[in-house]
């Protein structure tokens, strides 16, 4: 890992350099753990006796507290995306010290472009495009027909299925799988009949897919994983769903077919989406919601019962069960008054 001063960070992150710029910085950790020589971060006012009491031999800050701390810091509008870039300076993705592994299997007419690296065990399958600087890991399975853009990190176990398209700068976690069949299926008589699935997967630039997520191509039209679209692990999207761009998924949530979300969502982790829905743009759905129908309005949406004990939950249980009956009740003891009125 490479050690930067604070100088030679803020030359490159930009910002408001204040103390000492030639304080050297190896690594980066927590508030309550940083030392000397590490860099950490402090989002906002809350943070503040964390900050004060913080070892870190320099701390990114927002400008706005600039006359609450002291020490070395590196003021900027924007702290937590400006330590992001700070983390992929000080750790940069390591380079394998081969270009094409002996023990990868490539066709004879496959298209590798220049600066690829491929790791060994991985198959690319004839007709395949690979762009350059890509860097495909270990045991990776690149499809018949399928198109990489350039500057790609696929890690270890990565499967891309017949035909489907990945843009520039994709970033594909491990065990992550596209392309794989949509769940169709015809009932005939008395047995399913599978229904061929002949679109694809088409994944924008910037996309970035968790390990083991699963993204089912078309039944007849693609599945589309818009620009900048962030994808955590154990997600499942379904067939002809349509992701916008910039949107946010959390782990394990589940998308049926056929549905649409928006550009700039977040969906928070484990929740459920049921088949043929649209979602407009900016929408941010809570953790472990079910979303039955459209959203047709910006906004955060919240459901499920949250925790409680488990007494008063059978409880609320039986009440719940009886609501109908209770709301007939209402509206008869309602028309009742209206009338005597």
């Amino acid at each position: 890992m490479p050690a930067l001063t604070l100088a030679e960070l803020q030359v490159q992150l930009g910002g408001t350099l204040r103390g000492d710029g030639s304080v050297l910085l190896a690594s980066a950790a927590s508030l309550e753990q940083a030392g000397p020589g590490q860099l950490s971060f402090v989002l906002g006012q809350k943070y503040l006796p964390q900050a004060r009491a913080s070892l870190a031999g320099a701390l990114v800050a927002p400008e706005t507290l600039a006359a609450d701390l002291s020490g070395n810091l590196l003021l900027v509008a924007d702290p937590h995306a400006t330590f992001a870039r700070a983390l992929a300076l000080l750790y940069p993705e390591p380079k394998p010290d081969w270009s094409i592994h002996p023990g990868a299997h490539l066709a004879q007419d496959a298209n590798i472009g220049e600066g690829c690296r491929i790791g060994p065990g991985s198959v690319v399958e004839s007709g395949v495009v690979i762009g350059p600087g890509c860097q495909i890991g270990p045991q990776c399975y690149i499809g018949p027909g399928v198109r990489l853009g350039a500057d790609c990190l696929l890690h270890a176990g990565v499967r891309i299925l017949r035909d489907c398209i990945v843009g520039d700068r994709a970033i594909l976690h491990p065990g992550c799988i596209i392309g794989s069949d949509g769940f169709g299926l015809a009932w005939e008589a008395d047995h399913w009949v599978k229904v061929p699935q002949v679109g694809r997967v088409v994944l924008g630039d910037d996309v970035e897919i968790g390990a083991n997520t699963t993204i089912d191509r078309g039944a007849l039209d693609d599945t589309v994983i818009e620009d900048g679209a962030k994808l955590d692990n154990q997600i499942h999207v379904a067939h002809n769903c349509r992701i916008g761009r910039h949107t946010a998924i959390a782990g394990c949530v589940g998308i049926a077919g056929s549905t649409r979300i928006g550009a700039y969502c977040q969906i928070g982790g484990a929740a459920m989406i049921i088949g043929h829905l649209e979602i407009c743009d900016r929408v941010t759905v809570s953790a472990g919601s079910f979303v039955a129908k459209d959203i047709r309005t910006p906004g955060v949406y919240t459901s499920v019962q949250p925790l409680m004990p488990h007494e008063d939950w059978k409880r609320n249980a039986a009440h719940l069960r009886h609501l109908d009956s209770l709301t007939k009740r209402i509206r008869a003891l309602e028309k009742l008054l209206k009338d005597k009125a």
